[in-house]
């Protein structure tokens, strides 16, 4: 039987990710959201094994001992590189880092502007679903952010531009409501 490597990605991340949660007070298991994440890309009608198995392993590098090394010798050199592409890095300032994802979004290879978008929708779909400790104006702030990094990945899958401009419509109208 030959080795389904998008199964291999779900098991590795989900042991990677085994002991986090997400932020808020539902503290929801962490592997949920890179799952949605591959969901989301799939039902927008992308099959590339590659970008799914990326989306299940996104966080794997900036939020666990994961390397791109490991993950290249686990799976395979594209799925390392597209992952390391969205990776943050974790030693600069939460600020920095905010900063180079808006000014990096438009030089994405296009498989990685599609995993951010995914990943964006998800994030806002999360800030509004899930009770968090945030505030109203702190959760306004991450959807303008969202909304900029996105601007720099548009153009590439259309269902997943139009699901981001309808949940960030949806966020705002929430969100304005609640002020």
């Amino acid at each position: 039987m030959q080795e389904n490597l998008l199964i291999k990605a779900v098991v590795y991340a989900a042991e990677k990710h085994k002991y986090q949660r997400r932020k808020g007070f539902n503290q929801v298991p962490y592997i949920n959201h890179p799952l949605k994440v591959a969901q989301m890309l799939a039902e927008c009608g992308e099959n590339d094994e590659n970008l799914l198995i990326a989306a299940v392993l996104h966080d794997v590098i900036e939020d666990t001992d994961a390397s791109r090394e490991e993950i290249a010798e686990e799976f395979n050199i594209q799925v390392s590189d597209l992952v390391t592409e969205v990776t943050d890095d974790k030693d600069l300032p939460y600020s920095i880092r905010k900063e180079l994802q808006v000014k990096g979004a438009p030089t994405l290879s296009d498989n990685a502007k599609k995993l951010k978008v995914a990943d964006k929708i998800c994030n806002v779909r999360d800030i509004l679903s899930y009770p968090l400790d945030w505030s109203t104006e702190r959760k306004l702030s991450y959807l303008d952010w969202a909304k900029q990094v996105v601007d720099g990945c548009k153009n590439i899958n259309r269902d997943l531009d139009r699901i981001f401009e309808e949940t960030l419509s949806e966020g705002y109208e929430k969100l304005h409501n609640e002020l």
